[in-house]
This record gives C-alpha cells, structure tokens and sequence, in this order.
C-alpha cells in the first residue's frame, strides 16, 4: 500500500498558505521543547505576548513566525488533553518552502497512537 508521500510522486498538490490557523494536542512546554529540532534548528527568537508567546524563525532569506497560545483543554470521558491554538505566518518564503517547512515541522511534532 502506498503512504501518504508516494501519492504524489513528488508533487505534493497540497498548498500551505502564508497564514495558517490550527490546534496542536499539546503544551506550550511541549511546543518548546520541540522548537530546535522540529525548525531543523533554525535561529529561534521569542517574545511574550498578552496571552501566549510568538517564534520567529530564521528560514533562508525568509521567517516563520509561530504564535502560540493556550486554549481549554478538551475532555473526553475522565481524559484531559491540552490544546494550544498555533498561528503560522510564513513571510518571504514562496508556496515549495512553505510546504517543506511544515512538511518537516508536522512530522518532527508527531506522536505515536492510533
């Protein structure tokens, strides 16, 4: 059976836009943690903002800036996962470098299960 990267055979139709909104199951500890290798340990600078931290990150001529910020977590039965609202703002990089960074990024930040 054929994953997910041999479907396109390379041409990967999927865009990623400049600005990307989306929920990540984790911590902002974890999101930290993972920063240096998910981002090929690109430069890394961090601010604190109102409600959360912003990432920027040094890619080539371009930036990603990463803001991240804690939202209620989800209950399921008695399980308590976290939920952190992620905002990607790619600046400078072209649709091919946005696509490999968070191409890189999702499979460095993803855990096992099923």
């Amino acid at each position: 059976m054929a994953g997910r990267d041999d479907a396109f055979d390379g041409q990967d139709s999927r865009q990623v836009p400049a600005l990307l909104v989306r929920e990540m199951g984790c911590t902002e500890a974890d999101l930290i943690r993972w920063l240096p290798g998910a981002t090929r340990h690109a430069a890394i600078e961090s601010s604190a903002l109102d409600n959360g931290h912003c990432y920027r990150i040094a890619i080539g001529s371009g930036k990603v800036e990463i803001h991240a910020a804690p939202a209620p977590p989800r209950r399921i039965a008695g399980i308590v996962l976290p939920v952190l609202m992620v905002r990607f703002r790619f600046i400078g990089l072209d649709a091919a470098e946005r696509r490999d960074f968070l191409d890189y990024f999702d499979r460095y930040t993803r855990r096992g299960g099923g």
